[in-house]
């Protein structure tokens, strides 16, 4: 079904053919706080304050103060788009983006001029504003700013000349700069930005907004899976069986995204930092992953050159805490976790799933078959595996093969039927996790050492090899459902 998919828009074309997969709305919203404000209740999901729920992506085509351009949001809030976007089914996507790492497929340079620099406005133009050219929503009235959340971040390193793609969170702070956020260790375009103040030298690089699925996916994967050096575009590359295109930009030395929407052209200034927060002065940023609003950070300065779009561009946007971050980040993670312990213990990994619950991030259900006897205790080492392949995650739960590792009820009830908190509970203190957990505070424990280390938990759920015998589910008959009730699916 994905075969078609190549742009933002060739994926929406995909979507208004699947029922309940689209809405569109011709009203007028605002960009700031009411257009994310619409969407919790539409189709979010994930770690949104309730209520919430997860629902179609929505399209809204009269934007305030934006007349031509519209604003999409939550293409990728659904495992089962995802899986529509990129041609495979909701529980095998973890195996294709793990085959698809292996088997990368490099991007190419196209040639004369593309589609994303079909209308050019350059910094030097005096009506030149950010805030004109972009509809960046502003998620909720505490953010820092409009902020740009799906801009695909393209940089080479000064040294190796080497190119990456990453996701940022970029916020708007004048008409011609913007903040960039890196987690500190976290993604290579980081380490370029380092390197390229360390030589005294700005950081050329492109923003490319509204492209394929499968390079919004891709472009998530974290080392060790991609170490510096490795493209993710050419995981994106593999999912579609052709190279991603890319073009010279306008005003710099750098690629952006041949078919984006929008492509933001400028540099990271060596030395130069802004608080997110300098225009707003709330203290937060924007909403994250863990469902909480981030505070505002100290941050590198772009220096925007230029912005080249499409006519009638689409602004696509998420919002952190949603269901769309549990699929970028989640998806990538089980790819990661599937590789690595496929490579120490082959068979016996069934299959991982990051639940909404961790924001894709700091939680993993693995399901994990023994066969013999001496598969008592691998389980543990394939979860110890999984925090290796993985840093950023906090809990994983183990599961028999028979438990369904992509129904949360159906974990619960193995926790709840194959679990004794004082035997199953292994935990690991005093190991770096992610800064954006508010619990991972010497505030909140005497024992935690720093902001950002956290205590691990493994969560085994599984039956103990010699005991399966005692453990057997009710056995119901196998047989075909649409016999008595057609489209009915087993």
């Amino acid at each position: 079904m994905g075969d078609n998919v190549y742009d933002l828009r060739s994926a929406i074309s995909l979507l208004k053919r699947m029922p309940g997969q689209l809405a569109e709305t011709d009203v007028e919203v605002d960009p700031k706080a009411q257009l994310a404000g619409v969407y919790r209740y539409v189709g979010a999901g994930g770690t949104v304050k309730r209520p919430t729920k997860e629902g179609p992506a929505v399209i809204f085509h009269s934007v305030k103060g934006h007349p031509d351009a519209s604003v999409v949001i939550g293409m990728l809030a659904s495992r089962k788009r995802v899986a529509a976007l990129l041609g495979s089914r909701p529980e095998d996507l973890g195996r294709l983006l793990c085959s698809s790492v292996e088997h990368p497929v490099a991007p190419v340079l196209i040639q004369g001029p593309a589609l994303c620099q079909q209308v050019v406005h350059r910094a030097s133009d005096p009506d030149f504003d950010l805030n004109k050219l972009i509809p960046a929503p502003t998620n909720t009235p505490d953010d820092a700013g409009p902020y740009i959340t799906l801009g695909m971040c393209y940089a080479s390193h000064p040294d190796t000349k080497q190119s990456d793609v990453t996701i940022h969170r970029l916020c708007i702070q004048g008409k011609d700069e913007l903040s960039i956020f890196f987690t500190p260790g976290a993604r290579h375009i980081g380490a370029m930005a380092e390197r390229a103040e360390q030589l005294g030298k700005p950081l050329p690089i492109s923003v490319s907004i509204g492209v394929d699925p499968a390079i919004e996916i891709g472009s998530c994967f974290e080392p060790p899976t991609t170490p510096l050096g490795y493209n993710e575009l050419a995981v994106a590359g593999a999912i579609r069986k052709k190279p991603v295109e890319l073009c010279r930009c306008v005003s710099i030395e750098e690629n952006a995204i041949a078919n984006a929407e929008y492509v933001i052209e400028g540099e990271i200034i060596p030395g130069a930092r802004v608080e997110e927060d300098q225009n707003s002065h709330t203290g937060y940023a924007m909403p994250e992953f863990p469902g909480y609003t981030g505070p505002s950070s100290l941050c590198y300065v772009i220096k925007v050159k230029a912005v080249t779009h499409r006519e009638h561009p689409i602004m696509q946007t998420c919002i952190g805490p949603s269901e769309e971050h549990v699929s970028m980040a989640g998806i990538p993670t089980e790819a990661s976790i599937l590789g690595m312990v496929e490579k120490a213990m082959p068979g016996r990994l069934q299959n991982v799933y990051c639940a909404s619950a961790g924001g894709g991030k700091y939680m993993a259900v693995l399901q994990f078959k023994k066969s013999v006897p001496s598969d008592e205790g691998r389980q543990r080492q394939a979860a110890l595996l999984a925090f290796s392949a993985f840093s950023e995650l906090k809990h994983i739960f183990l599961v028999d093969e028979d438990v369904d590792c992509f129904d949360m009820s159906d974990v619960l009830w193995a926790m709840n039927t194959r679990f004794q908190g004082d035997v199953d509970i292994i935990t690991i203190p005093g190991v770096r996790c992610h800064p954006l957990d508010p619990s991972d505070d010497p505030a909140y424990s005497a024992s935690i050492r720093d902001h950002g280390i956290a205590c691990k938990t493994i969560f085994d759920c599984t039956v103990p090899f010699d005991q399966k015998k005692r453990f057997q589910r009710a056995r119901f008959m196998e047989l075909d459902p649409e016999i008595w009730f057609p489209g009915e699916k087993r």
